[in-house]
This record gives structure tokens, C-alpha cells and sequence, in this order.
């Protein structure tokens, strides 16, 4: 077998059989939300998850989805024509009549601040002709561009349909994808818009307090149905660090709110995120490696950390006697710094050590068939 392939097998297999920093798991923080995530924005880190898995109904925080593929997918200084269809949706809405003209972008506002349902279907259609075909948009979205596989969305509001669901988990990642954009940040952070329309000349206050009631919050999204519950979706950033709090079905909009406040603390009073610089060097037996982007990982506050490199060049950042995360390394040579994917092991130059990684490694794997 090609060296090459052998190398990048190992690498992958020994990032897969980590073991997981165990943060989900160390305290109990009673909350009686039926599933609660708790992530930290930069590295993925789950620092707290009750059922984080399991699938619920999202009710309106599903318009993260609709207002981010609206902002990267369209074009948002188009001109939307309302249909009677989106004029007519149920639930919350910002007033839309039939024939009305709106800038895109003023609906993704609307969506976001209001929770318009008139203003999802008005995206819906505007982007793919219909609400059915949109949901096909956002279902291959979330698992191609966002990397989430637990999710099926039906509409592009929230309004309860028993294939429609996802997870507390799946919406932290969402969120995370989706607040990197500058314009998506903006609008979900925004407490209030002045709002000129046809039929409805008003401010909205945008519906998600916690952008009143926690320090350094930045979004999200709220939603409630009756097969729901109350869902939430926040973010807050303090010191350098943004954390996303997901809370479903929880009874009451103060639990909901209260709970997530409860999250935030945990994580800010336990918590500090730690980065290894773009172009950090590292040596392993000789071999010179190096960050080839920013990494960044989550640690107990106040505990010491280690950095290791493998044979193959996988950086494994430690504290506490735990993995906090690993990224593959550059391999640093002849004033080359080659890509991950080009990380190469040498007939001539390996050594007893990675000799017998290899040859322990593809025994077990003979042992598993």
C-alpha cells in the first residue's frame, strides 16, 4: 500500500478514536429543558449537552436556516413580490399584502427580528418558486455547507409538521455556520428596526430578549409552538470567547431564558478558549511541523496545558490529563510547507516508533474483521 495512504489512514483513524473531553458529561446543571447544548463558537467544543441528540420540533428558530442560505444563496438587494400564498401564512408575521415589493434583505430583517412567517414564505418562493422546494434547499444546506445530518425541515418557518425536526446539537452547529456572517450577525443582534411597509408602519423589537438580559449577547433566534414548546438559540461573547446555548422545549419563555442564562454562566465561570498560532513550529524526532491555519480549543479555567506531536504530525493539545482537541499539522521541508493531505511517511526515515504505530494499528483493524 502507498505510504502516503498509510499516513493519512492513521491520522484519521487516531482523530475518530480520541476520546471526547468529557465536558458534556461533568456537571449536572438541573435545567428542565427536554434537550440543552452549550458550545463554544471558535473550536465546536461541547462544553455542556442534556439529550443533546434527540430529535425535537424547532418551531421558529428554524429561520436560522431560512436567513442565512437568503443571505449567501440570494441575492439580497432583489426585489421581492409578495404572493397571496405568503401574505396569508399563519402565525406571526410583519403584515405583508398581496403584491406588495420588499427588498430581500428587509425580509431576512423581518424573519429574523420579527419572526415574519409571512416573510419566510416570501423568501421560500422568491429563491426557489416554492416553499416545498425550498425545504429541499435548506435539508441539502445544512448537510453540505454546515456538515449536520440529523435534521429534515419541512418549511421554512417552524410551523409544526411531524417530518420537520431537529436537534439541540445540529442547531448549535447552524448557529456556529451561521454567525460567522458578518451581515447575519448584524441583523440577529439587531433590538430594534424601524419598519416601513404597506400596511404596517411600526419599530420592531426583535423578539429574543435575552439581547436585553445577558451581557455580551449577540443573537439568536426564539420560537414557540404547542408541539415545541419554547425554543431558544442564543449567543453571547465575553473575553474573546462566543458561546451558542440551545434550549428546547421548555415550558415557559422566562425558563427558557433563565436556563439559558444558567448555560452562559457555567460556561464563562469554567471555561476559557485557548488558540495554537497559524504558523506554530513543532518537532517530532527531527521532523519539523508547523499550524497551518489557527486552532483553537476549549479548557478548564486556570489548568495547564501540554502539546504533543505524533509520529504523523496530529498536534494533541492536553490539560488536566484530558484531550482538548487535536488538528493535523504541515509538514515543514526544504522551505515547503505541504499541505495535510501531502504529510508523507518515508520508507527511509521511519522510525522504530512509528514502525510499530503501524504495525498495531492495522492489526487491530485486521482484529475488528
Amino acid at each position: 500500500m502507498n505510504r502516503r495512504i498509510i499516513s493519512l489512514i492513521s491520522a484519521i483513524l487516531f482523530t475518530i478514536l480520541l476520546p471526547t473531553n468529557g465536558f458534556a458529561a461533568s456537571d449536572n446543571l438541573n435545567l428542565q429543558s427536554e434537550t440543552a447544548v452549550l458550545m463554544e463558537s471558535d473550536s465546536g467544543d461541547i462544553l455542556y449537552g442534556e439529550n443533546s441528540d434527540k430529535r425535537m420540533y424547532p418551531a421558529s428558530i428554524t429561520k436560522i436556516i431560512t436567513g442565512i442560505i437568503a443571505i449567501e444563496e440570494g441575492n439580497l438587494d432583489d426585489t421581492v413580490t409578495i404572493s397571496e400564498n405568503a401574505a396569508q401564512a399563519d402565525g406571526t408575521s410583519v403584515y405583508l399584502i398581496e403584491g406588495e415589493q420588499v427588498p430581500l434583505k428587509k425580509l431576512v430583517q423581518g424573519l429574523m427580528i420579527n419572526s415574519g412567517n409571512d416573510a419566510a414564505v416570501a423568501i421560500a418562493e422568491h429563491m426557489d418558486g416554492s416553499v416545498a422546494a425550498f425545504s429541499h434547499r435548506m435539508n441539502a444546506f445544512v448537510k453540505e455547507k454546515v456538515g449536520v445530518y440529523d435534521s429534515n425541515f419541512k418549511n421554512p418557518h417552524g410551523l409544526p409538521d411531524d417530518d420537520h425536526y431537529t436537534t439541540a446539537a445540529d442547531m448549535a452547529e447552524i448557529t456556529r455556520y451561521a454567525m460567522n456572517n458578518p451581515i447575519f450577525r448584524e441583523i440577529v443582534g439587531t433590538k430594534e428596526l424601524p419598519w416601513v411597509g404597506e400596511s404596517w408602519d411600526t419599530t420592531l423589537i426583535n423578539h429574543n430578549k435575552i439581547l436585553w438580559r445577558y451581557e455580551g449577547a449577540t443573537g439568536v433566534k426564539n420560537g414557540w409552538t404547542t408541539k415545541s414548546g419554547h425554543t431558544l438559540v442564543s449567543s453571547a461573547e465575553r473575553n474573546g470567547m462566543e458561546l451558542i446555548a440551545v434550549v428546547m422545549k421548555v415550558q415557559g419563555f422566562e425558563r427558557a431564558y433563565r436556563e439559558t442564562t444558567t448555560l452562559f454562566d457555567y460556561g464563562y465561570d469554567n471555561f476559557e478558549k485557548g488558540k495554537v498560532a497559524k504558523d506554530t513550529k513543532f518537532n517530532h524526532n527531527g521532523k519539523e511541523f508547523k499550524a497551518y491555519e489557527d486552532f483553537y480549543y476549549t479548557k478548564p479555567k486556570d489548568s495547564s496545558v501540554t502539546t504533543d506531536v505524533s509520529p504523523w504530525g496530529q498536534l494533541i493539545v492536553e490539560s488536566d490529563g484530558e484531550i482538548r482537541g487535536t488538528t493535523q499539522l504541515a509538514l515543514q521541508a526544504a522551505e515547503k510547507i505541504e499541505s495535510p493531505a501531502a504529510v508523507e511517511v518515508n520508507s527511509e526515515s521511519v522510525d522504530e516508533e512509528e514502525k510499530g504505530f503501524f504495525q498495531n494499528i492495522f492489526g487491530w483493524i485486521g482484529g475488528l474483521f
